[in-house]
C-alpha cells in the first residue's frame, strides 16, 4: 500500500533460509515467534530440485495428519526484519521471486522474544497443503536419505538443514525445533556410516554466521545467495 506516493514500511517474518539470509535493505532484525502453525520440512525446493525446504502448516490442519513426528513446538521461532518505506517495493518484488513459487502471502502476529512483549503485524511466506509443491508428511529416515543426495544451484540440501538448526540454536534458549534437529541427527548419522551426498566435508561448510549481514541491494543479496 503506498502513501503519498511512496510505499509503506513492512516486517517480514522469516522461518527458514530468511533466518541466515535475510532480505536486502532490513534496518532492524527481531528474534522471536508466531503462534499456530507447525514447522515442517515438507516443501519440495524449486530453487535446489529436488531437495526439501520447510515450511509451515496450520496447528489444527496438522493435528489432523499422521505425522512421525508425534509432537511440535507451541511456537514456531524464527527473525522479524522491518524495510524501511522506500525499499519496500524493491524487496517485495524480490521476496516475490525468491519466496513465491509454491508459496502464498499471509499476515501473522510476531512476538518478539525481548523485554518489550511488542507484537507486530508480519508478512509470511507459506506454502499452503493446496500448492502442488507441498509433499505433506514424511519419513523421517527417507528423507533424511533424500537431504543428503540433493544438491541444485544453490547448493547442497543438507547444508540448508544444517544451517537452519544452528541459526534457529541462535535465536534463543527456546528456539530450538525437535523436527529439525531430528533431522539433522540422522543425516549426520548417515554421513558417519558413509552415505554422503555430492558436495564437500562437513569442515567446509560455512556457519550461518558467515551469512548473516545486511546487504544494500538486490544484486548483492543474490551474490549471497550463490555462496
Amino acid at each position: 500500500m503506498a502513501v503519498n506516493g511512496q510505499e509503506e514500511d513492512f516486517w517480514l517474518f522469516g522461518y527458514g533460509s530468511l533466518i541466515w539470509k535475510p532480505p536486502p535493505h532490513f534496518d532492524i532484525r527481531l528474534p522471536g515467534y508466531i503462534e499456530g502453525y507447525v514447522r515442517r520440512f515438507w516443501q519440495v525446493s524449486t530453487r535446489c530440485p529436488p531437495g526439501r525446504v520447510v515450511t509451515l502448516i496450520d496447528l489444527e490442519h496438522w493435528r489432523t495428519l499422521t505425522d512421525h513426528h508425534v509432537s511440535a513446538p507451541e511456537r514456531v521461532w524464527g527473525a522479524a526484519y522491518h524495510i524501511p518505506p522506500e525499499h519496500v517495493s524493491e524487496v517485495r518484488d524480490y521476496l516475490d521471486i525468491r519466496e513465491i513459487n509454491g508459496y502464498s502471502i499471509q499476515y501473522t502476529p510476531f512476538h518478539r522474544s525481548d523485554l518489550t512483549h511488542e507484537t507486530l503485524n508480519c508478512l509470511v511466506y507459506i506454502g499452503l497443503p493446496s500448492n502442488p509443491q507441498f509433499l505433506g508428511p514424511q519419513d523421517p529416515d527417507a528423507l533424511a536419505r533424500h537431504i543428503l543426495k540433493s544438491k541444485g544451484p544453490s547448493g547442497e540440501n543438507k547444508e540448508y538443514l544444517y544451517m537452519l538448526e544452528e541459526a534457529l540454536e541462535g535465536l534463543s534458549s527456546e528456539s530450538g525445533d525437535e523436527h529439525i534437529s531430528d533431522l539433522a541427527r540422522r543425516c549426520k548419522a548417515l554421513e558417519t556410516k558413509g552415505y554422503a551426498g555430492p558436495g564437500h566435508a562437513d569442515g567446509d561448510q560455512p556457519s550461518h554466521s558467515e551469512h548473516l549481514h545486511k546487504v544494500g541491494s538486490t544484486e548483492e543479496q543474490e551474490e549471497v545467495e550463490k555462496v
